[in-house]
């Protein structure tokens, strides 16, 4: 087998990879060659290095691959690393991660069939590929970001370090109806969200869920004036630009999903997430005006409506959010990979994330305790 490295995801036929990642969006061909052509990247300090394993001319194996200036938009946050790296004379950046830029969701790094008798094998020489790399260009680490436990397990190997995490995800337990979920929630958590909704549908704003083609260009034209004042507000310059959404009804045919409050004839915010077979996907909302209880109708409730009518099994509202646990989200495991190519700064990391994956351990078990769900009900 050979490997090849690409600056460039529209140099790979879109089947091909495509044939790989199964349904996760945002792995798709289409997804992240529109991060490319549509100006995201770069800007940004991603500058794609995709890593490909092939058998004749059929490709067998991929691995997602950026070089990295920055760690800006990974949602593993290695400052410290970085800082620590550099006071002791190295060069942290730059450095090479396998994620989905902006986008802490997670899903398959190692684009291998499972099923495929040489996955162990192709995993290796993808990993040792990278690691390669690193040594001959003198990079600091590798990251694979947010890949599943699975994966995880199966793939890793003595020298990389794994970090642990925690998100918070909603689980659609068959409910027929958003008053079946409200049904096994504690009478508390019930009636609080029954609350924050009423304050909005008594705001006399208009709730428009939209998907797919019906999603026109002055919806999205609307919608990125929103994610751009959120990013303005909190982050800075904004990650993803205009072209990039307008791309989406052609290059992620049926997978868009928005949600827009309109207030009058005026919208006044929205709401964007992307749909895999199984899951919704909640990434960006902003607005213009201030609406008590907006944010969690168009980002949670809504979003929640949306799975059980479309019978969806899932929705993974983003990275943080402690208060999503009253309103009916669990916790979730996150795992990431690290290969540090100084010993002598690898072994600090990993006496780190020891200390870490305890303290995060410990605090997903005490969750538990603020669960929305009445006490008798398990997911």
């Amino acid at each position: 087998m050979r490997l090849s490295t690409h600056s460039k995801l529209a140099d790979i036929n879109e089947d091909a990879w495509n044939a790989l990642v199964g349904g996760n969006p945002f792995l798709s061909h289409g997804f992240l060659s529109t991060l490319e052509s549509t100006n995201c990247l770069e800007p940004q300090g991603w500058y794609p290095h995709h890593l490909l394993l092939w058998d004749g001319d059929v490709l067998r194996a991929a691995l997602p691959l950026y070089l990295r200036d920055n760690s800006y938009g990974e949602f593993v946050f290695d400052w410290a690393w970085a800082e620590a790296y550099e006071k002791g004379g190295g060069k942290y950046y730059p450095k090479l991660v396998t994620a989905v830029p902006f986008s802490p969701v997670g899903g398959s790094r190692f684009l291998i069939d499972p099923c495929d008798t040489k996955a162990q094998e192709m995993a290796s020489q993808l990993l040792n590929a990278v690691k390669s790399i690193c040594q001959d260009n003198e990079f600091s680490s590798w990251h694979c970001l947010f890949l599943d436990e699975i994966q995880k397990d199966f793939f890793s190997d003595d020298e990389t370090l794994v970090r642990l995490g925690c998100q918070y995800h909603w689980f659609n337990d068959n409910y027929l109806t958003f008053d079946d979920f409200l049904s096994v929630l504690s009478s508390k958590k019930r009636k609080n969200i029954k609350r924050e909704r009423r304050k909005v549908s008594e705001s006399g704003l208009e709730i428009e869920c939209l998907s797919g083609d019906d999603i026109t260009e002055e919806h999205w034209i609307t919608f990125y004036a929103f994610y751009c004042s959120t990013f303005y507000q909190k982050w800075g310059e904004p990650r993803l630009t205009l072209d990039f959404f307008l791309s989406l009804n052609s290059r992620l045919p049926d997978c868009a999903v928005l949600i827009l409050a309109k207030d009058k004839e005026k919208y006044v915010a929205g709401a964007f997430a992307l749909s895999s077979e199984d899951t919704l996907y909640g990434r960006h909302w902003g607005c213009n005006e201030n609406y008590d209880s907006l944010h969690f109708e168009l980002c949670y409730y809504q979003t929640i409506e949306y799975c059980i009518r479309h019978k969806l099994k899932a929705l993974d509202a983003g990275a943080q959010g402690e208060h999503k646990i009253s309103r009916g989200f669990a916790p979730v495991k996150t795992w990431s990979l690290h290969w540090i190519r100084e010993l002598s700064f690898r072994k600090p990391v990993e006496n780190f994330l020891n200390n870490e994956t305890r303290a995060i351990e410990e605090y997903i078990d005490k969750l538990d305790d603020h669960s929305a769900f009445k006490k008798d009900v398990t997911l």
